[in-house]
């Protein structure tokens, strides 16, 4: 049997330059620091300063908003029935945002309060510029500039959340929506905004739901016209856009996104997204069911994939339009 032998702990000089000067008291102790010196050192005039409980910065200068960010997770990520005992915690709402770059919130050094994201079990308690926000899920953490942040999709919904609980004022909704399925590498998916934002309740706020039914069109619009691109490459005829399709006798049957009617095919992309509300989600699921019922050849699209794999998707196109729907029965295409 083979025992590793652990590493011993990194010294205080590269803690502090990995942690931007700021250290826990529990950190200090463990690199043979005293609480004695630790006092003196933070007395009036002194070489250090207190941040937080238990969070120190060693440095008399003011604290860079880097810093104080690091403060509040520090002060966080401290256990404090256990002194030095380590738990989850990340920053989350505007913070984060910041810290990710949107340019539709304050920069940085004008943010004046720091949420913190941590397990529901644990006791803290809002202190100085820190507020601490519970989950009940296991925490994600996506490290922006080496400190520890909340996944794009839930800093969202978390600031979007604190916004529309003030009375009355402007609030960039629509700017940060954009923003957060645009940001490059740090982005998230629309599916993944919309479920973050359906868990949070903010879709039952007009302002929230307005500026998402926005968004969500504009996505459904981009991906539908690389899927009309797709079956252009492929030499496939032109669909029929969002035709209203009903049975002879009148009977009202789907919309769907596109349709070759002399085929029996339809594609509905990303069409889920519709799907924030329960009755919109039981409109556009009743109408695939009806098509499917009805023999139609229903392609179904994600714009995901159509992003991930262009070539995989106009393969599918061309197959189900060579193959056609099975028994369809004549249809009117309003």
């Amino acid at each position: 049997m083979s025992y590793r032998i652990p590493s011993p702990p990194p010294s205080l000089e590269d803690l502090a330059k990995r942690q931007q000067n700021v250290v826990t008291a529990s950190q200090l102790r463990a690199r043979g620091v005293p609480a004695r010196i630790i006092t003196e050192h933070c007395r009036r005039g002194g070489p250090w300063q207190r941040l937080l409980p238990r969070v120190y910065l060693l440095q008399p200068a003011e604290p860079t908003p880097e810093q104080r960010m690091w403060a509040a997770l520090l002060y966080a990520a401290q256990d404090g029935r256990e002194e030095g005992r380590r738990a989850g915690a990340v920053i989350t709402g505007t913070a984060a945002l910041a810290l990710y770059g949107f340019t539709a919130v304050p920069r940085l050094p004008a943010v004046t309060g720091v949420d913190v994201l941590v397990p529901r079990q644990r006791r803290l308690k809002d202190v100085g510029e820190v507020r601490i926000r519970r989950t009940e899920r296991e925490l994600e953490a996506r490290s922006v500039h080496g400190l520890a942040c909340a996944p794009v999709a839930r800093a969202v919904a978390d600031a979007l959340g604190e916004w529309t609980a003030r009375p009355g004022g402007p609030a960039p909704v629509r700017e940060v929506l954009r923003e957060a399925v645009a940001l490059g590498e740090n982005r998230c998916t629309a599916r993944e905004l919309v479920a973050e934002l359906a868990d949070s309740g903010l879709t039952r706020d007009p302002r929230v739901r307005a500026a998402l039914d926005e968004l969500l069109a504009a996505e459904r619009d981009l991906s539908l016209n690389r899927v009309a691109g797709l079956a252009d490459e492929a030499l496939l005829p032109a669909p029929l856009n969002a035709p209203e399709l009903r049975m002879r006798g009148g009977t009202y049957i789907a919309v769907p996104d596109l349709y070759w009617p002399e085929r029996g095919v339809a594609v509905e992309v990303d069409s889920e997204l519709r799907c924030v509300s329960e009755g919109e989600a039981a409109w556009v699921h009743g109408g695939q069911h009806r098509m499917e019922y009805l023999g139609i050849r229903v392609v179904y699209v994600s714009g995901a994939r159509l992003a991930a794999d262009p070539d995989a998707v106009g393969g599918e196109l061309r197959e189900a339009y060579r193959v056609g729907g099975t028994d369809v029965v004549e249809l009117l295409v309003v």
